[in-house]
């Protein structure tokens, strides 16, 4: 395994980092959470030491599974994380709501301190602020008492926007979605965080499934290795100097063995230099959605927005609009005109963790 610092402290952690929301769901529907600790206790036979785990994951039994692996190991051997938000403890919480889903969390992790615990999932620099203004001071609290090691926050904002953030000096890392598909977007935050002494962990390194299911749009990611699409793709994330840890998410010891695989002989080099390669070859594919779901929630008409959306990715991988109507009709069972439910509120855009042209892209769909 290849391994690589945290920032500016003197922890080394895997370049490769366990992703714990893809345990197998037949067995955390039965009850069988033994056997879903095989996976974490299987990554840190392979040198996996960092497992990154939240409330909710896996029908919210993430935390347990991977407390399970965490008690048949030596503690400081693995850097376990966690998360908090106002969707995990209210829109107004209190210090005893914080400290009741903090507690939940070490209890679960069979465990009395979590290494790195996360403001999770801030979505725009309003949000951010807010839940600096409601509970990062619990946070500190929290630190100083040892019941967490490290304050770190997770993001879906904009390089410009995770800029501000990092310049606060708040955090001593971050969690930021970064792939080929949207690195123009994340570059100058990864780049800040790095100049600022953070560490980066980067989640959804391929593109929510977008990059193996389309394996020959993505080919290029492969040139000059041995790798498989996805490999490659984990491999294009690692390889950047600033990054510190590319989530993986494991069902199996084989997609283990796969992501061990994609950081063999690793190495580094600048964003800068990475990107320049991508963007000289005209394979960067920014505008494809990443499927997080986000667009959906707020949407006053209910419209299945993601599925449009994927939709619309097959068009732009095929240059065939016909691929539109096969695709809503044949996967999803949809009508092209359920998009002319949309009335253009921009709500879904606004949510949008790609900023992507949702209100237009739906009236294309509903002109097919």
């Amino acid at each position: 395994m290849y391994y690589k610092q945290y920032g500016n402290t003197d922890m080394k952690v895997s370049a490769i980092g366990l992703g714990t929301m893809r345990y197998d769901e037949e067995d955390i529907r039965a009850g069988r959470l033994e056997k879903c600790a095989e996976i974490p206790l299987y990554a840190l036979e392979k040198g996996i030491n960092y497992w990154d785990t939240a409330p909710f994951y896996c029908d919210d039994k993430s935390e347990i599974v991977t407390g399970i692996a965490l008690s048949q190991v030596k503690r400081s051997d693995v850097y376990v994380t966690s998360k908090t938000n106002f969707n995990t403890i209210g829109q107004n919480p209190t210090r005893e709501d914080f400290r009741k889903r903090l507690e939940l969390s070490l209890k679960r992790l069979q465990t009395d301190y979590i290494d790195f615990y996360h403001m999770w999932c801030m979505l725009d620099l309003d949000m951010w602020q807010r839940h600096m203004e409601v509970i990062y001071r619990f946070f500190e609290e929290a630190k100083e008492e040892g019941m967490i090691r490290n304050i770190v926050f997770s993001s879906h904002m904009q390089g410009n926007d995770i800029e501000k953030v990092v310049e606060t000096g708040k955090f001593r890392g971050m969690l930021i979605g970064y792939n080929a598909l949207n690195y123009r977007f994340r570059q100058s935050g990864i780049e800040s965080a790095y100049q600022n002494g953070m560490g980066v962990v980067v989640m959804n390194p391929l593109g929510g499934g977008l990059i193996p299911q389309n394996p020959k749009a993505f080919q290029y990611l492969t040139e000059g290795t041995d790798l498989t699409v996805p490999q490659a793709a984990l491999r294009f994330v690692a390889s950047h100097k600033e990054i510190t840890v590319t989530l993986a998410g494991c069902t199996t010891k084989d997609h283990i063995d796969d992501a061990v695989k994609a950081v063999e002989h690793l190495e580094e080099k600048p964003a800068k230099e990475i990107v320049k390669k991508y963007q000289e070859s005209g394979a960067a594919l920014n505008n494809l959605c990443t499927g997080c779901g986000y667009c959906v929630k707020g949407c006053p008409r209910g419209i299945a927005i993601p599925k449009y959306m994927d939709a619309y990715n097959q068009y732009i991988l095929t240059n065939n609009k016909k691929q539109i109507g096969d695709r809503l009709d044949g996967h999803w069972d949809l009508e092209t005109k359920g998009a002319l439910a949309c009335i253009g509120c921009g709500r879904c855009e606004r949510a949008c963790t790609q900023h992507l042209p949702i209100i237009e892209r739906l009236k294309e769909i509903a002109a097919l």
